[in-house]
């Protein structure tokens, strides 16, 4: 009778087993076929299929999505025909370079040309191509390339104590994009009219100085000079938006030349929480701006001592040859006197980002590189108002930065001078010599309507809220009422302010908790009038600013009354 039982359970036991065994393997191969599916499924996917998925804030750093295919086959080839390459090419970049040395020529030397120009037997690398779409009547390609060249560059320099030192350019090391442009598209072999060659993207450019037999320190501020003259002439013969022409086929090419095709004004308004570089009292920030970073076309603001919260509030105009790819670059610097001043941070801005006609209100985040940007350290904001007006589009929009703003026809009859149009034209060539601006005058009325969710100052948790208005460059002033306990406090009072340049003034309102033996500050809001010269009119709630919270509640609206003044 055991071994019936014992035999029952046994058979039992093991059909129990070969069962679950069965329906493991069933399941461990559904689940392998439901992953090699899913495998499948992930190959297909295209990049953008993937950052529809996963947005690409969630991505580690090192993930990049390229979009450029690798030309291991084109550097094999660019090897072998690199001697011929070289011979061929040194004598035209000698050519071409060398006025370009001299237009950037040091004021401390007499001369700067080439005495030997060769570039090496290493040819360098292209790490990737990419065609891209512009939808313009044209193939563009942009080649990644990298280069460590072992150039042999001697130029011949001659200071004007007659003293000549031949200074050896070495260790250059470059990486960077390089972009080809096939237009116009024909139909005649080749299949292009032209092609264009400029420099993209300059990534790295690092080069070293020597003097042969002997030390370029010798020569106080001369390595700097000549380095300066180098990146110079780069940046004017051949970064883009400059190119170089070689025509294919005959033909007139003249639309495919760097020309202007708009103006940039910036308003550099303020600064908030900067870092700081000193270790005694604060930083003395400036700014200094530039679209393509040439001595000629970089501009400078003024500077503001001992102040992590700067106000500037200065305009600058910029020329524009591509805003599809160019960008507007502010950099923050601590003066430091006499010695090399040091960056606070930087900042950039995409033309392509500003619609044309449209005065853009932006806060920007400063950054240590503008390339490598893994330090998250916060270095502080600066506040700018951006206006990209394209030529030939003027009469398509306002430009509160011109001149004409506000200007009636008789207004613009008076500016040229004459009665009537033609004695206008007659009388400006006449009077070329002499100047006349319009000044942006008129009448400012600020309503200060309330304010909202003010920070607790007073120990009975309330405060006894005021504000002062004052236009920054007249210094005009006027104050609230003062509100008694609260953090809400409303106010409906109207002020009006005689303005005489709208342009360059700007309105500050500043929030204090009175007291009975004094004031504290809580916090302030800074405007420019430059909505107000456009809208006529507008109601807007700000943030205060260096308060933990609070808002407040304005109505602008603007009177113009335009004069002139001979300048």
């Amino acid at each position: 009778m055991g071994f019936l039982v014992g035999l029952i359970f046994g058979l039992l036991a093991g059909v129990a087993i070969i069962v679950l065994v069965v329906r493991f393997e069933n399941s461990r191969s559904n689940r392998r076929t439901k992953l090699a599916t899913t495998v499948a499924a992930f190959a297909r996917m295209t990049v953008e299929d993937s950052r529809k998925i996963l947005p690409g804030e969630f991505y580690p750093s090192w993930v990049v999505f390229s979009q450029r295919q690798k030309l291991t086959w084109l550097n094999k080839h660019l090897t072998k025909i690199w001697p011929y390459v070289n011979e061929a090419a040194s004598d035209l970049i000698k050519a071409s370079v060398e006025p370009v040395l001299e237009q950037h020529r040091p004021v401390i030397l007499s001369s700067l040309k080439f005495s030997k120009f060769t570039l090496g037997t290493v040819a360098p690398q292209f790490t990737g191509v990419r065609i891209v779409e512009d939808g313009a009547d044209g193939v563009t390609m942009e080649l990644e390339m990298q280069w460590d060249a072992n150039s042999n560059i001697v130029l011949a320099i001659k200071t004007y104590l007659g003293v000549s030192l031949p200074v050896q350019v070495k260790d250059i090391g470059f990486t960077g994009v390089f972009r080809l442009i096939f237009k116009p598209l024909v139909n005649e072999f080749p299949c292009f009219g032209a092609v264009c060659y400029s420099l993209r993207k300059k990534k790295k450019l690092d080069f070293t100085l020597k003097v042969i037999g002997g030390d370029i320190s010798t020569v106080p501020g001369l390595a700097d000079a000549i380095e300066s003259t180098i990146r110079d002439a780069i940046e004017d013969s051949i970064m883009w938006p400059v190119r170089k022409i070689i025509p294919i086929l005959p033909g007139d090419y003249s639309d495919l030349e760097l020309k202007p095709v708009g103006l940039l004004e910036v308003k550099l308004v303020q600064a908030r929480n900067l870092t700081n570089k000193d270790f005694i009292g604060k930083s003395d920030p400036y700014a200094v701006l530039f679209v393509r970073p040439l001595p000629d076309r970089t501009k400078k603001s003024k500077t503001i001592n001992n102040e992590l919260n700067p106000i500037w509030n200065e305009h600058f105009e910029f020329i524009v040859e591509d805003a599809t790819t160019q960008h507007l670059v502010v950099r923050i610097y601590d003066d430091d006197g006499v010695q090399a001043s040091e960056l606070i941070g930087c900042a950039q801005v995409l033309l392509s980002e500003l619609e044309p006609g449209k005065v853009k209100d932006v806060w920007l985040n400063l950054v240590k590189d503008l390339e490598i940007q893994r330090d998250t350290k916060y270095r502080g904001q600066v506040h700018l108002e951006l206006l990209y007006c394209p030529f030939g589009m003027e009469n398509g929009f306002t430009n509160p930065f011109s001149s004409d703003i506000s200007m009636t026809s008789l207004e613009r009859v008076l500016k040229n001078g004459g009665a009537n149009g033609t004695d206008g034209i007659g009388n400006e060539k006449a009077d070329t010599h002499k100047k006349r601006e319009v000044i942006i005058r008129g009448v400012l009325s600020v309503t200060v309507i309330s304010a909202e969710d003010l920070p607790v100052v007073d120990l009975m948790g309330k405060a006894d809220p005021f504000a002062v208005l004052t236009m920054k460059k007249s210094e005009a002033k006027n104050r609230t009422r003062v509100v008694n306990d609260s953090l809400n406090p409303v106010w409906n009072q109207t002020f009006d302010f005689v303005v005489e340049d709208g342009l360059h003034d700007m309105l500050i309102i500043e929030v204090w908790d009175h007291d009975t033996f004094g004031k504290d500050y809580i916090g302030r809001c800074i405007l420019t009038l430059t909505r107000v010269l456009l809208e006529g009119e507008y109601e807007v709630c700000l943030p205060l600013e260096g308060a933990k919270s609070g808002k407040l509640n304005l109505n602008l609206k603007w009177m113009p009354q335009p004069i002139f003044r001979d300048s």
